[in-house]
């Protein structure tokens, strides 16, 4: 089969290795599809590292991912050859304190797919993986709908942390899939009022189409001083998705006294600083996003009973024989680049 490994900074290389078996009576035999290249790729693709983790070459990437099953080991109940999937990429032990308190996301002994010296990357033809990472979806869902679940997952999460009524005044600042994710979900879980901020123009076209009730760029105007002329009591949450440590403190200079501040985005650099007074004065409730929890299902149903158009967000498609051209697009945030899905196979 053909796997995708970084062998460098901005290198890229597909190599010929032999197709997995199942090993375990949970196991599964997946044939990956598709694949989205996600932030946290690019990251390790420009830079060998996200914070603490770093590469050590050779390393596979890629989490983002549907396909089909082709083998299901005898203990996997509700899967059978043939069905087509949505995987969730974070294999947890199930029997920690974190996983036994249903915080599976935070469990101690995770291994993520495509994260260094964790779990393989998605960025191959097959994959084994547990029985319980892998939802079937429905007719109605398309593999490439399918690999864009995760991201979305994300945004519904941070939707969940935040904790959000009706008539909920809230920010996205950045507006790629997962700030776009945020959005979407947010105006699905509540009529929340959203201002969206982003310095790609593209997005934010995107971005007022899924609801947005006022968007604005960085680069063009003072967009702190334009929300609050807007709403001067502040806005209710404020979901920082662009990794730029700058928007920390823009986030919390939007925020009502009171007000939550939900930081998605990763940033590239393994520490930040941020006004710890202007959080502190306001009293505001600082929330970090780590991946999802118990997401994939609703956002599945949430895409089969079309309350979602992932069209907008799918915007560039490559085989595989391409990866190194998806990879150099999503890091030069290219020709309108929202979401780079890479067709593995098929």
């Amino acid at each position: 089969m053909q796997v995708a490994y970084l062998t460098g900074l901005g290198q890229l290389e597909i190599r010929e290795e032999p197709e997995p078996g199942i090993e375990g009576p949970g196991d599964v035999l997946v044939r990956i599809e598709r694949v989205g290249v996600c932030g946290s790729d690019v990251h390790y693709y420009t830079s060998g590292r996200i914070g603490q983790q770093i590469c050590r070459y050779p390393e596979t990437v890629g989490h983002e991912c549907s396909g089909t099953v082709m083998e299901v080991g005898s203990a996997v109940e509700g899967l059978e050859p043939g069905d087509r999937v949505a995987v969730d990429p974070a294999l947890v032990c199930g029997t920690c304190d974190q996983c036994q308190a249903g915080r599976r996301n935070t469990c101690r002994n995770i291994r993520f797919m495509g994260s260094p010296g964790q779990a393989p990357g998605a960025l191959a033809e097959y994959r084994v993986l547990p029985g319980e990472n892998c939802l079937v979806i429905p007719d109605a869902v398309s593999l490439d709908e399918a690999a864009l679940v995760e991201p979305l997952t994300i945004g519904m999460h941070a939707v969940r942390l935040a904790e959000l009524y009706p008539g909920a005044r809230i920010g996205v600042l950045g507006c790629g899939p997962i700030g776009l994710g945020v959005l979407v979900c947010a105006k699905i879980i509540a009529p929340v009022v959203a201002y969206v901020t982003d310095l790609i123009d593209p997005r934010l076209a995107v971005a007022q189409g899924y609801g947005a009730d006022w968007t604005g760029s960085p680069e063009r105007e003072d967009v702190v001083a334009a929300i609050a002329e807007r709403e001067p009591r502040g806005l209710d949450a404020v979901f920082e998705c662009s990794g730029d440590p700058a928007c920390i403190d823009q986030a919390a200079a939007l925020a009502t006294p009171g007000g939550t501040l939900v930081l998605v985005g990763i940033p590239s650099t393994p520490a930040v600083s941020f006004d710890v007074h202007a959080t502190r004065t306001k009293e505001l409730l600082l929330r970090n996003v780590r991946r999802q929890r118990g997401c994939i299902a609703p956002v599945i149903r949430m895409i089969a009973q079309g309350h979602v158009d992932t069209g907008p967000m799918l915007t560039h498609h490559f085989p595989l024989d391409a990866i190194r051209d998806a990879f150099e697009l999503v890091a030069a945030y290219g020709d309108g680049v929202i979401k780079a899905t890479i067709h593995v196979t098929g």
